[in-house]
Formats: C-alpha cells, sequence, structure tokens
C-alpha cells in the first residue's frame, strides 16, 4: 500500500511539472531538461553507471575516459529534452511541425506505399523515437505503434494520451498479431522500436555495436510473411530542430530456412541502426542492458 502510494504521490509530482514545461516558453523548457537531464546523470548512479559501463565497452579504444562521461551526460539530457517535446505535443500542428522537424526520404516512404504491402519502420531508442510517429501522422501516414504497456497505469494512460493528441495509436505487444496484420493489408504502417534486449519477444543473437546481441526477430519475419517494406527510420537532434530520416528499405534474404532468413534479415536492419549510434553515440539510451541475454 505505502508502495502504490509513493507511485501516485510521484505521479501528481511529475504531472505538476508537465504543465510547467507545458507553459514556459521551450528555450526555458529544454533549458530546464539540460539540468534535470544532468542532475539526474549525478545521482541516478545505476543507470549512469550502466550508460559509463556500456559506452566503455564500445568505445574504450578509441575515445578517452573523458569524452565518454561527457557523451553519458548528453545521454541524460537528451531523454529529459525528450519528455520536454513530448509533453509539448499539443503544441505541435500542421502548420508548425516545419519548425520542429525536417523530413528526409519522404519519396522513399511514397514509393513504398505504392506497393500496396504496408511498411514497417523500424527504429531505435535515439534521438527523439516518439517523434518519428507524431510527424508522419501530422504529415498524413496512416498507422499505429507497437508499444509495451508502463508498469503504472497512469503514466500509461497519461503517455497515450499525448500520443493520441496526432492520431498516434498503440497496438500493444500482448495484443492480438490480427490488429498489426490488419494495418498492413489496409496498407499502413506499422512502427516498431526493436533495439532492446526483451526476453519475452522471441528473438535472435546478432552483431551489434561489437558484441553478440539478442534481438526481436519479428520486424524481419513479419516483414518476408506479408511482403511489406521493411523501412529503418530515425530521428536526430541536429541543432534546434530535428531531422527525420527515412532509410531505404531492407532487402530481406528468402532462401526458404526461415531461422537462418531471421539472423540475416534483423542483422541489416541492426547494421543501419548501428550506424546511427556510431555517428551520435549521445543520442541513444544506453543506460539499459542491451547485452544481458547471453547465447547457450
Amino acid at each position: 500500500m505505502k508502495f502504490k502510494l509513493r507511485r501516485y504521490v510521484l505521479y501528481y509530482l511529475a504531472r505538476c511539472l508537465a504543465f510547467l514545461v507545458y507553459i514556459i516558453p521551450l528555450s526555458v523548457a529544454l533549458a530546464l531538461a539540460d539540468f534535470i537531464g544532468l542532475l539526474a546523470f549525478l545521482t541516478a548512479r545505476k543507470y549512469a553507471d550502466i550508460t559509463l559501463e556500456n559506452l566503455r565497452s564500445v568505445f574504450g579504444g578509441e575515445k578517452t575516459d573523458k569524452e565518454i562521461h561527457r557523451i553519458a551526460c548528453q545521454v541524460f539530457k537528451n531523454i529529459a529534452r525528450n519528455a520536454v517535446e513530448l509533453v509539448r505535443f499539443p503544441k505541435i500542428s500542421k502548420e508548425n511541425i516545419d519548425d520542429f522537424i525536417k523530413v528526409e526520404g519522404s519519396e522513399i516512404l511514397d514509393r513504398e506505399f505504392s506497393k500496396g504491402n504496408g511498411i514497417i519502420i523500424i527504429t531505435g531508442h535515439i534521438g527523439n523515437w516518439e517523434m518519428l510517429a507524431a510527424t508522419l501522422r501530422i504529415k498524413g501516414y496512416p498507422g499505429v505503434v507497437v508499444g509495451k504497456r508502463i508498469y503504472f497505469h497512469k503514466y500509461d494512460e497519461y503517455l497515450n494520451s499525448l500520443r493520441r493528441y496526432h492520431d498516434v495509436n498503440i497496438v500493444y505487444r500482448d495484443d492480438s498479431p490480427r490488429k498489426i496484420l490488419k494495418v498492413l493489408k489496409s496498407n499502413g504502417i506499422v512502427g516498431i522500436v526493436a533495439d532492446q534486449d526483451v526476453d519475452s519477444v522471441e528473438g535472435v543473437f546478432v552483431n551489434f555495436l561489437g558484441r553478440k546481441a539478442y534481438t526481436p526477430a519479428g520486424p524481419a519475419v513479419l516483414a518476408r510473411a506479408t511482403g511489406a517494406s521493411l523501412v529503418p527510420a530515425v530521428v536526430i537532434r541536429d541543432g534546434k530542430r530535428c531531422r527525420l530520416i527515412v532509410n531505404n528499405p531492407i532487402e530481406l534474404v528468402d532462401t526458404g530456412n526461415k531461422e537462418a532468413d531471421a539472423v540475416v534479415n534483423t542483422q541489416r536492419w541492426s547494421d543501419v541502426l548501428e550506424g546511427y549510434i556510431r555517428k551520435y553515440p549521445d543520442q541513444w539510451v544506453w543506460m539499459h542492458r542491451r547485452w544481458k541475454t547471453k547465447e547457450n
């Protein structure tokens, strides 16, 4: 009971902070986000240590420890900025969306839509991933996002209310797969964030940032089974604006060996995402235990 009460107290404190972030100027809100991000890096030692450990394992041979600490701090600031921008979603509209984000590669989406089999957009927790779906919906592209339920229902409801402001609807991982198939059959977009080690979903081991990483196989398997285009896309911070970068679809192999093909096709989209993480390491969520699952 005491733990449950604490959740409610923290939730309503967060909502008060969210209201403040919403009404103050954006520049002030982002400055506040940087302060909160720095504070979190200095005080949330468990996640800061995981971030530093992961960064050292990938960049230890090419970056100094000072550089790694700077990157780690920026990671926390980026997440805080994401939260600020998410809270302010209602201020974004079709008329001003271009002030916040530049879309690169919309012609790729249009070309893949013309094939009529739907599109699976694969992305990761890099930049401001929440802006990806919102931007595409504002631009008129139909579709849904696959996500997981947040442990506390109040946070889940609030987050989804912000998403739905721009008609971004969620299909939960534990929902019927028919919901996803229905979207693809209607030539819509299914957005999947699949760069984390989730042992509750079927996955394969691929090379990721120099180590074997357990990675969801669903996006590649679903694309091959339905004929949908598997399109990597990311939202990267670039100065005062973000860039939504749409990449060419993954060329899927189909040898008849489903297990082997799942590994090859998952590796291909993972390589694309890895390229962005290496280029923008301060924008990925390094505090996740990405390599916790080991091969037998």
